[in-house]
């Protein structure tokens, strides 16, 4: 994925899913953003902090599981300017982890010694809603070529409108662990800013 600029929220409080200057260039959605861009861009608020919080905190569980190579798509009512709209905050950060399996590490283990990354049951995901603020889903790109671009049109084309119909971009961070110390410094800092004014 080459990254472009991040185009601000449109006047629907969405951001666009192609430059509509040029809606056939590459500057087009997912776009990439590095982890303390996000934090920059869209933690302005304490509930978007303790959002971002759990995203970090799932992002260290798959990282502690092995899972560092790859990428994530991130959507939902964060990416959108969900306070204009319906006027409350957001509640998590929707996501897909598409990861490489570590060398040793099978599918059936993950599930078996993390059962939390991958969870099999609505009281799971649940759970996992509670505990990292994220609606995950994983997509494993060793899977058969034909199947892979199954799930990723999937979730593009779940992904690239609202309810409503209205169209809208979202984002793509690499999974490995290189930008997450920095980013989650960056939200210490603005969760220290925002509490000692």
């Amino acid at each position: 994925m080459t990254a472009f600029p991040i185009p601000d929220w449109n006047a629907a409080g969405l951001l666009p899913p192609v430059d509509p200057r040029a809606p056939t260039s590459l500057a087009r959605s997912p776009y990439r953003m590095a982890l303390t861009e996000l934090v920059l861009r869209f933690a302005h608020s304490p509930e978007r902090r303790a959002v971002l919080e759990g995203f970090f905190a799932y992002r260290a569980a798959l990282h502690a599981a092995g899972l560092i190579q790859g990428f994530q798509w991130l959507n939902g009512s964060f990416l959108e300017h969900i306070e204009l709209l319906e006027q409350r905050p957001p509640n998590d950060l929707d996501l897909v982890t598409f990861f490489q399996f570590p060398t040793g590490l099978s599918p059936g283990d993950l599930m078996a010694r993390h059962p939390h990354l991958v969870p099999i049951s609505a009281e799971a995901q649940d759970h996992q809603k509670a505990t990292y603020r994220v609606d995950a889903y994983l997509v494993d790109l060793a899977m058969p070529p034909e199947r892979l671009v199954e799930r990723a049109a999937y979730w593009y084309s779940l992904w690239s409108h609202r309810r409503n119909g209205a169209w809208k971009g979202y984002l793509a961070v690499d999974l490995a662990p290189t930008d997450d110390a920095a980013a989650r410094s960056e939200l210490a800092k603005l969760n220290s800013q925002r509490s000692n004014p």
